[in-house]
């Protein structure tokens, strides 16, 4: 079977935890479960490191031009997303990656940079709590859904705020394998949320 390939972008102020979460998911699943004929990989833009938002610096895998296929693309968030709103060529290679790419996902503001690029028109979507407005402002036809943790629409998955990448990548698990697989990946990685507040 060939290898199917899941990409984590990564950028300059990337929140770590948007990142880090599904890589944590991700890398798990495929390093304990070869058989099921996925990998992970990270790569910037120019396969530069990065350094994310809190002051962690990532080395990525690749560069976006040496990926190649993916079958799902994960856009993190964080202060880096910003500037990308703005940003035309960005923009333009998120346009690119939906023509090439089946599931294209995000966590946190990844989803603004997503509406910016017009990706969520007419479709139900989330992001960080702080930033629910501003998704609805960049895309008056999105339906925000201020209160779920993600929103699959089929071939675009948005998570809400940081944590929540890493219950939207144990989805993909379940979407991509099934369910047993996403609860093994979550006793592999002690994932069992009981918040002490």
């Amino acid at each position: 079977m060939d290898t199917r390939w899941l990409g984590i972008l990564l950028f300059d102020d990337v929140e770590e935890l948007d990142a880090v979460g599904p890589w944590e998911v991700l890398s798990w699943w495929t390093a304990n479960f070869a058989d099921d004929g996925y990998r992970v990989t990270t790569f910037s833009v120019d396969g530069a490191p990065v350094r994310c938002a809190k002051g962690m610096t990532i080395v990525p895998d690749r560069a976006a031009a040496d990926i190649g296929p993916l079958e799902v693309l994960v856009h993190p968030g964080g202060r880096g997303t910003r500037p990308m709103l703005e940003d035309a060529e960005h923009l333009e290679r998120v346009r690119q990656w939906r023509r090439d790419v089946p599931l294209m996902t995000s966590v946190c503001t990844g989803s603004l940079v997503y509406a910016a690029a017009g990706l969520l028109a007419g479709r139900p979507a989330t992001t960080h709590h702080a930033s629910l407005d501003v998704l609805g402002g960049l895309d008056t036809s999105v339906e925000v859904r201020p209160d779920d943790r993600f929103v699959d629409d089929g071939d675009v998955v948005t998570s809400s705020g940081v944590s929540a990448g890493i219950d939207m990548a144990l989805h993909l698990v379940v979407r991509l394998v099934g369910p047993e697989r996403a609860r093994q990946v979550r006793r592999g990685i002690q994932y069992d949320p009981e918040p002490p507040v």
